[in-house]
């Protein structure tokens, strides 16, 4: 039976996490994947700024030592990229193979953008097909990513040695992580609250239908703590996790308490706004459940705050499941933190997109 790997890189603000996943079988679509090692290193600050690597030598140091403690057995990756600078929207087009049709983009977006298509890099992704007035037409998501933002993450990846295969989106390697099984047949939205990005992506019935990227997350409320009480970021970050959100706190901590409430609260109103406007674009369309993936969905109370505010059930996203774990894999290391390893994993199996 043939056997293919790839690795799924996902730089982030405060880490670099990759998942080797191992397809047998027909791949991801038959259910016979494995996912063979999985291995994280934290970044210094300032090392990735706003989803773009800041810093390449850094975080070419770190990618290196990455792949010497976690031995993966191959450099071919799957890298990810998502951040405010990157458009994604619905868009119809006259039906044309995808060939054709991406290699007409730079022409039929340009006044769509806020970009000129000459620093963009385009991709379409299709989602349905129909017959228009004047024919045969096809729907989906126009993403255009700016030549920077794609390329500080591409060289920061080939600096430390790595071949990269493919560059993805990260909403769209979270929906192939996150939307199997059970959850095909729902309408979902997805929240993957990372350190300084937070990535939406509303699914329906298996296909990603919305998305947005909100330029916040859970780094802002350790930062605000480390500045109130003047303390270090890793005392701000292990105080932010027993904080958490609605707890009795002492007197001394009242200021900062709220501190964290408040930025929470923008937070999940901004995340509230995005499913209000989805469905007000999409009447009879509602969303069913919110799956929670990313450090920063582990503050302690968050997923109640959400589902009180959205009138939403809310739970935490699993892409283990359905997934078999290789010898390398200690599956007690990942309990509590199986949302951690969804980006990563969703951009390996990118290889069968």
């Amino acid at each position: 039976m043939a056997k293919s790997r790839v690795v799924g890189l996902d730089i982030g603000t405060t880490h670099v996490r990759a998942a080797e996943l191992e397809f047998s079988g027909g791949g991801p679509r038959s259910g016979h994947v494995t996912l063979v090692q999985f291995g994280q290193l934290a970044l210094p600050p300032g090392a990735v700024r706003d989803g773009e690597v800041a810093e390449p030598s850094t975080v070419a140091s770190a990618l290196r030592q990455l792949w010497s403690q976690s031995r993966f057995s191959t450099r071919n990756v799957n890298l990810g990229v998502g951040n405010q600078r990157i458009v994604v929207r619905e868009l119809e087009l006259p039906w044309l193979p995808m060939s054709q049709l991406r290699a007409s983009l730079p022409f039929q977006v340009a006044e769509l953008l806020p970009m000129s298509t000459d620093q963009a890099l385009l991709d379409f992704y299709p989602t349905s097909q129909f017959d228009g007035p004047n024919g045969r037409m096809v729907g989906g998501m126009l993403v255009a990513a700016s030549r920077d933002t794609v390329n500080s993450n591409v060289l920061a990846a080939d600096a430390a040695g790595l071949k990269v295969q493919m560059v993805d989106l990260n909403a769209f390697a979270l929906h192939r992580a996150l939307v199997r099984g059970e959850l095909v047949n729902r309408t979902l939205a997805l929240v993957d609250i990372g350190a300084r990005v937070t990535t939406v992506v509303i699914a329906a019935q298996g296909v990603p239908r919305f998305v947005r990227s909100i330029a916040s997350g859970g780094q802002d409320v350790t930062d605000a703590i480390a500045s109130t009480l003047s303390v270090s970021a890793p005392e701000a970050e292990q105080l932010k996790r027993e904080l958490g959100l609605g707890a009795t706190v002492p007197s001394e901590l009242t200021a900062v308490s709220e501190s964290v409430r408040n930025l929470a609260q923008t937070l999940v109103e901004s995340i509230r706004n995005t499913f209000v406007y989805y469905a007000s674009n999409n009447p009879g369309a509602g969303i069913e459940l919110v799956v929670l993936t990313g450090g920063g969905a582990h503050l302690p109370g968050l997923g109640q705050y959400l589902s009180s505010a959205s009138r939403l059930p809310v739970t935490f996203g699993d892409p283990l499941a359905g997934v078999k774990l290789g010898k390398a894999v200690k599956k007690e290391l990942l309990a509590g933190s199986e949302s951690l390893v969804a980006m990563a994993m969703g951009l390996g199996f990118g290889v069968a997109a």
